[in-house]
């Protein structure tokens, strides 16, 4: 490989891993893992980080970047410490996703794709989480489902962040 290791080797050996679930001749088929691998240890993907994905894999740097664009949860920008991701799908909104938003705006005083100017808090509005039943939820940050979000328990996740 050309490039410089840009990822750990614990990475790497995650990045295998994944690759290992699929034929030989298919390694690309793991370039959501991959690519949710380096976002955890880079916290974004920068262009440079999605190349090196794309080497290891052995596919053109345009079809990790298709993936990364199209997906709500890779980051192609730095986010804060914390990103917080609402689902604004008609589940959620219909049980108070829309509120819960406007809440989350107001008290944080930034939009959708903004960063608290401490760099704490991103806001992100993602799509289906497939979570209905526990609507309105947000994901913090990428990995934790957080459920039936009312204004009330929004408050209170925030201060736990603080």
């Amino acid at each position: 490989m050309n490039a410089p290791m840009i990822l750990s080797p614990e990475s790497l050996a995650k990045i295998d891993r994944a690759v290992a679930k699929y034929p030989p001749d298919r390694r690309d088929s793991a370039v959501m893992a991959a690519l949710a691998i380096a976002q955890t240890e880079k916290g974004w993907l920068s262009t440079e980080t999605m190349d090196f994905v794309a080497q290891y894999l052995g596919m053109p740097p345009v079809a990790v970047y298709e993936v990364a664009t199209f997906y709500t949860m890779y980051d192609l920008k730095p986010v804060g410490k914390y990103k917080l991701t609402v689902c604004t799908n008609l589940p959620c909104a219909l049980q108070g996703a829309t509120r819960a938003a406007e809440h989350l705006k107001k008290v944080l005083s930034i939009g959708f794709n903004e960063t608290t100017p401490d760099g704490r808090i991103t806001l992100k509005e993602g799509e289906c989480m497939g979570a209905c039943g526990d609507a309105p939820v947000m994901l913090q940050n990428n990995h934790r489902m957080l459920c039936a979000m009312t204004p009330e328990k929004i408050d209170q996740l925030l201060k736990d962040l603080e």
